[in-house]
Formats: structure tokens, sequence, C-alpha cells
């Protein structure tokens, strides 16, 4: 194992934030996936998995049983970490700009095109090497002009090259979860059933640019574009955005589970040696554009009558609000049938306030379809 620390650029007088990368295995081979955990830094169950993954990951690499190069960055925010405003924490969303720190990265297709259209030829593994370092030719010339935009720059940096990237989160109040590009569903189906996800969401573009949808997209972008002229593959990056459950869940036995799954999904793909076991029969993958995301339209407590992992039929009553001034009930109800998969950990909601998703069979949305 090789360790790397890399230092962001002071963000005022007398501050410096550093992150670390840990790299297993073998990285001549040309073979690497990538993980990070927490890019929202008040998200914490996927720290504790990073440990877990360190311990196991370790031992495979002491073996030699890693089948290339695994990167894992086992904090990947130290900005929002040290966010913490009289006692609670705020890593979802950068204090100096109001960002969210999981989006808006640097989405490189159009750039790319003119980039690496001379360079491609009629092997497809040849194209890929192109392409990639095409990629960080573009991401080395950025001046990042913020430490956020530099942390941003630096995770991206590190996952371009990548084969598969696997970007950890959880949600508030949540069972496991997993976000993935529409193209690429079938890649990770294994991955909800050794997780044991509840749902598998997936869209073509989910919209603001986060951070897997980066690694991946630009590959069915490019493949589409040069269609008969150049053969790209279009899953030479794997990516997706697993939700481990919900903030408050942050146990070892979790932790421990949920690291055997990735390191069963490793080993699915061939980045770990060995024979993987047998994916459990997953859920039903489910269009992000179906996800309803149910809204207050007033504020008011929240009385919930359905919780994370139910199954919500159209109609159904999921949240009750009680406005205390008024006494007034507002009930909201499923449009339709479908898994709510999370809900707000609050109890008393302001208006426009986001309090519970369910995913549902059925696309009806569009636009930007993530939390914001």
């Amino acid at each position: 194992m090789q360790t790397l620390f890399h230092d962001l650029p002071p963000a005022s007088a007398g501050t410096q934030r550093r992150l670390r990368s840990l790299h297993f295995g073998r990285a001549a081979s040309g073979r690497k996936a990538y993980l990070h955990a927490s890019l929202h830094a008040d998200e914490i169950p996927p720290m504790l998995v990073a440990q877990c993954l360190i311990e196991r990951l370790s031992a495979l690499d002491a073996a030699g049983a890693i089948a290339g190069e695994i990167v894992l960055v086992p904090m990947a925010n130290p900005i929002g970490l040290a966010q913490d405003i009289q006692g609670s924490a705020f890593g979802r969303f950068d204090m100096g700009t109001g960002a969210n720190f999981n989006r808006q990265f640097k989405h490189l297709t159009a750039a790319l095109i003119p980039l690496v259209e001379p360079r491609l030829g009629a092997d497809v593994a040849a194209n890929t090497r192109v392409i990639r370092a095409a990629c960080h030719e573009l991401l080395a010339a950025v001046e990042p002009g913020s430490e956020t935009n530099a942390l941003k720059l630096l995770l991206q940096t590190l996952a371009m090259d990548a084969d598969l990237v696997l970007d950890l989160h959880c949600d508030n109040q949540a069972v496991m979860h997993v976000y993935t590009g529409t193209p690429q569903t079938a890649a990770f189906q294994p991955l909800a059933g050794y997780l044991g996800a509840q749902a598998l969401l997936y869209s073509e573009v989910s919209g603001d640019d986060p951070f897997d949808e980066t690694a991946s997209r630009i590959w069915w972008e490019l493949a589409a574009h040069f269609e008969g002229r150049f053969p790209i593959d279009a899953q030479a990056c794997l990516a997706a955005t697993v939700e481990l459950r919900g903030e408050t869940e942050v146990s070892h036995d979790l932790a421990e589970q949920d690291a055997d799954a990735l390191l069963a999904f490793l080993r699915h793909l061939g980045h770990v040696d060995g024979t993987a076991p047998r994916a459990p029969a997953g859920c039903e993958p489910t269009p992000l554009e179906g996800v309803e995301p149910l809204t207050a339209p007033s504020s008011g407590i929240l009385v919930f009558a359905k919780q994370p992992g139910d199954w919500v039929e159209a109609g159904e009553l999921v949240v009750e609000i009680i406005c205390p001034l008024t006494d007034a009930r507002t009930a909201l109800h499923a449009r339709a049938s479908g898994r709510c998969f999370a809900r707000t950990s609050r109890r008393f909601a302001t208006r426009g306030m986001r309090l519970a998703k369910i995913a549902g069979s059925v696309a009806y949305r569009s636009g930007s379809l993530l939390s914001p």
C-alpha cells in the first residue's frame, strides 16, 4: 500500500487542509478502481466503511490478491468536515459559496471531442487510453479559483482514469440505495444485490454534474458521437453513488457488512482475485425520473405514516403536516406506487422542504432530478 497526502491551497492565511489517498495493488497493470467516502462531510457511515475497507484491502494487498490498482480516499472532504456551526455539522454545502460539494464537477465531453478526434483509431483499448490521457490534460489545465474547487479538481483527477468509481454517501433517514447512469444499470445490479439495496435508480443525465456521473457519462456520450467512425467502450468507466442508509446508522456491524459487499463487487468485476459469491437477487431498477419527491406545501409538525423501506400504494398517506399556529392539518399522499427509500430526519417542516422520496416505476419528471 502506498499513502499519498495532497495539500489543498490555503483558503485563508495560516490554514491548510490535506487529503489522503491510499493506493493498493499494482498500478502498472492498467486496471483501476476508485472509491471515496463522505464527499458530503456530515454523512459519517461511509467513513467507517472506509476504515473496514482499509483493513481488508491491506490484507489483500499483502497477499498479492489485488488485480490492478484500487485507490481509496477514506475522507473525501476535509473542508466540509470542519464546518461546524454551534454544534451542528454542516458538511453538504460549502459555507463560502452555498454550493453543494457534490455538484458542478467538470463535464468534459464537449472539450474532449475536438481534442481526441485526431488521436483516435481502430483499436478500442487504445482509444480508451487516448481519452483518459486527454481527460488528464484538460483537468491539469484548470486553475481552481477556491479551496473547494481545488478539492473537486483533485478528486476528479484521481478518478478519471478508473474502470470503476464508487462515491459513498448516505441520506438523512434511508434504506440502502444506489444511483447510476441508465447505460450502466445492468452492470450495477450485482452491487445492489450484494448491498441489499432497496432502490437502484438510473438516469441518463441527472443534472448539475455530480461526481459519479462526471466520471462515467463522457464514455457513452463519446461512443454515441463517434459511432461508425471510431470504436469507443461506452462502459469504460462504471460509476455509481452508493447511499449507505441513514446518517445515524454508524456501527461496526453495518460497516463490516457493507465493506464485505463492496469487496464482493470488486471481486465480481475482477479487481480482486478469487471467485465472487453469487449476488443475491436485487430490487427492480427504477428511473430517477420516476422518483416522487414529496415537498411541504406549508410549514408545521411532521407526522410520518410511512418509513424508509415501506412499500407505498398510490393514494396512501405518507406524511401529515400540522400547523401549530392555526391547527390546520395537511395530508400528503403518494401520487403513484413505489418504495419509500428516504425521508428527512427533521420533524418540523418549512414551506418547500423536501420530506420524503418514493421510487416509482414510471418516469414523469425531467430537469434537475437530484436533491439540492
